[in-house]
């Protein structure tokens, strides 16, 4: 049975749009595209007719990923106090216990770059963060400023993540995001 275009375009989108949420949920190496393929009720072998290997579905599924975040940081970069607004939403209780919708520098990128197997897609995320951040900024040197933040921000989600007493992950996240918050603040 043939499909149309316009089914194996759909089926396509379905594929990233699946394979985003796991690899940034499970990690790239733990999802299997059997088991991507089966969740979405295809076969393995059909796989192959969508995409030339899981590399090109990794990076896919980041230009997918990003594509989301770019979406939601549209929306915070517009408020009263984009800044504030974007550390409270990227150190939020939801964002640390949700991965498979968050931004995908915490997860797919350490696992890229411990495979040697960087992606210009993780520059141009990391790029347009850096620019909303640096262009919330004022004084001098708000492109480290603003390097530091996002570096901070990725580093201590990935830290809440990772530790099993619930507190402590609820205490990075509030740490932190009152540290950065304070140093937004203008000097009295």
């Amino acid at each position: 049975m043939r499909y149309s275009q316009d089914h194996k375009a759909q089926t396509h989108q379905r594929i990233i749009k699946e394979a985003a949420e796991r690899f940034r949920r499970d990690g790239i190496g733990a999802t299997g595209l059997q088991p991507l393929m089966k969740a979405l009720g295809l076969t393995h072998g059909g796989f192959y007719s969508h995409f030339k290997s899981k590399d090109e579905l990794v990076e896919k599924a980041l230009q997918a990923a990003a594509a989301e975040l770019d979406t939601h940081c549209a929306t915070l970069f517009a408020q009263e106090q984009p800044l504030h607004a974007f550390i409270d939403s990227y150190l939020s209780e939801w964002h640390q216990t949700s991965p498979g919708q968050g931004c995908p520098l915490p997860t797919m990128s350490s696992e890229l770059g411990l495979r040697g197997q960087a992606s210009p897609t993780t520059d141009a995320v990391l790029n347009a963060r850096l620019s909303q951040v640096e262009a919330s900024l004022e004084g001098d040197n708000v492109s480290d400023q603003g390097l530091v933040i996002m570096s901070t921000l990725v580093g201590a989600l990935m830290l809440s993540r990772s530790v099993e007493d619930p507190d402590l992950a609820k205490r990075i996240l509030e740490v932190t995001r009152g540290h950065l918050k304070k140093q937004d603040e203008p000097p009295r």
